[in-house]
């Protein structure tokens, strides 16, 4: 039999447990109902992520300098060429190729090269290229050496060795090398080769060709000894023809001096001439005058004349002194009449 007080406590008990009981339960959905955002909001995070990644894998940037290539399951599908963001599908569906449009240049080192007259000469040289910012022209660069510059430069330098062989056959020696500075022509060389290779790696490469160069030319010691030697004859030639000149010009000049000397001589001996009988004419008239004047006089001094014409320091002559004209020399001058030694002395 059961105490009334042991039944209250157990009710009692009950009762407590009730109340904890139901207390537990409204904690628990109180929980609950706090709780029940943060899955929707991790999700729509998560699925921002995944747009915003999907977006981003969507975009390609086109470089200034650069082409950028779509290539859709491996196949140029499309080429972007305007700098700045564009849209594609995601890999694997399409893929974005950078194709570099910028400025390259490519040696074609020292090659041994034949010239039209049949020597040889070692020349080097360079070509400035880049990759035609056309969409054509992109996709054949792509498409000729995978995209790969460093391929590209080794075949362009094939082309231009081969390019080389061609153009120095259409030039001699002396049009590349020369001490005349008029006769050389290396921007002619320069021109054809680059028309030897223009077209070419247009149409192989999509390559345009901006400027072609003479880099370096040299001569093997066969050809510079050709090379001298034609130098040499060259400078004998043009000696010989200014020697010839200097001998023409002073040919010329001798005859004109000669020419000149025989009319000089020529007029002095006209003058002379003239001067002679002029004073023959006055010799004349003086003696006339002075054999008017004093016969015996006159005959004095044509005698004296004679004797200078015929006698000089190195003449002996053993003549008869009583005969003319040597009797002057024994008889002395003659006397002058003593009527005009009178009218002289009055």
């Amino acid at each position: 039999m059961s105490s009334p007080h042991t039944h209250d406590h157990g009710h009692a008990h009950d009762h407590e447990h009730d109340h904890d009981h139901d207390h537990g339960h409204h904690h628990h959905d109180h929980d609950h109902d706090e709780a029940a955002p943060f899955p929707w909001r991790r999700t729509g995070l998560a699925a921002l992520l995944v747009l915003f990644a999907a977006a981003t894998a969507c975009l390609v940037q086109v470089r200034s300098g650069e082409a950028t290539v779509i290539t859709r399951f491996g196949n140029p599908a499309r080429v972007l060429l305007q700098p700045g963001l564009a849209w594609r599908l995601p890999i694997p569906f399409e893929a974005a190729i950078p194709v570099d449009l910028r400025l390259r240049s490519t040696s074609s080192g020292l090659q041994d090269v034949g010239t039209r007259d049949g020597l040889r000469i070692i020349v080097q040289a360079y070509v400035a290229w880049q990759v035609q910012p056309d969409s054509a022209s992109v996709q054949r660069f792509m498409r000729a050496v995978q995209n790969q510059p460093d391929e590209a430069a080794r075949q362009i330098r094939t082309f231009v060795g081969s390019a080389l062989e061609t153009t120095a056959s259409g030039f001699d020696l002396a049009e590349l090398v020369n001490t005349d500075g008029s006769k050389v022509r290396i921007a002619d060389f320069e021109q054809r080769l680059r028309e030897q290779i223009d077209k070419q790696l247009l149409d192989t490469y999509g390559v345009r060709v901006l400027q072609v160069g003479v880099e370096r030319l040299t001569l093997p010691s066969v050809t510079l000894g050709a090379t001298v030697d034609r130098m040499r004859a060259e400078r004998e030639t043009i000696a010989t023809e200014r020697t010839a000149e200097g001998k023409r010009k002073a040919a010329e000049i001798r005859s004109a001096a000669e020419r000149d000397a025989r009319i000089t001589l020529a007029d002095a001996t006209v003058k002379a001439a003239d001067i002679e009988a002029q004073s023959r004419v006055e010799a004349a008239q003086i003696y006339a005058k002075a054999y008017a004047g004093s016969p015996e006089l006159y005959n004095l001094l044509r005698s004296l004349d004679t004797l200078g014409t015929i006698v000089n320091s190195g003449t002996r002559l053993v003549l008869r002194t009583d005969a003319a004209p040597f009797r002057v020399l024994v008889d002395g001058p003659p006397q002058l009449p003593a009527a005009k030694a009178g009218g002289q002395h009055e």
